[in-house]
């Protein structure tokens, strides 16, 4: 991946899915958008899913993305939350593949490892540092979309790193044909 990158990072829930668009260029951080999915209540949770794959793909046409980067499930003690997140991701992941679009999981501990340097930072610090890579004047608001952008920076961080790993065993695997 060189060039310009473009990332949808996703904060997945039934209730509130965090989105964040990540332009990297040049190894420079932009963000391009940033926001929250906010389904209703009272919605089945049909029709909710049907809003956060609508919002989700008006998202993918909009900016194009090269890559979804999606936080994984944290399972936590609520096993009913943690399958509302999992029935929210699939309908990102749905939209996605829709377009033909790879999805890249990445655990709290990653993102916040990838934006802070250390996988136990405080929420409070993952908002500064987001602000901080992103060059934002104010924190981004609200927790989900803030989250989202973490975890999009984690993927554009890491795109080039995992695209230069893939082109080294391209090269082997044709290096030993040929030998």
């Amino acid at each position: 991946m060189t060039g310009v990158v473009i990332v949808l990072g996703i904060d997945p829930g039934l209730a509130n899915t965090g989105y964040g668009v990540v332009q990297r260029r040049s190894g420079r951080l932009l963000a391009l958008d940033g926001g929250c999915v906010t389904t209703r209540p009272e919605a089945t949770t049909e029709r909710r899913l049907s809003c956060i794959h609508t919002a989700i793909a008006d998202l993918i046409l909009r900016y194009e993305p090269d890559a979804v980067a999606l936080e994984a499930i944290y399972f936590g003690q609520n096993v009913r939350s943690a399958l509302a997140v999992g029935q929210a991701r699939g309908v990102v992941m749905l939209a996605a593949g829709q377009r033909g679009l790879a999805c890249h999981d990445y655990t709290p501990q990653q993102v916040k490892g990838a934006v802070c340097g250390s996988g136990r930072a405080p929420k409070e610090q993952v908002q500064r540092m987001v602000q901080s890579l992103l060059g934002l004047t104010e924190l981004p608001q609200p927790d989900h979309a803030a989250d989202a952008l973490a975890v999009a920076i984690c993927h554009a961080n890491h795109a080039p790193l995992g695209a230069a790993k893939l082109r080294a065993t391209r090269l082997e695997s044709l290096a030993a044909r040929t030998a």
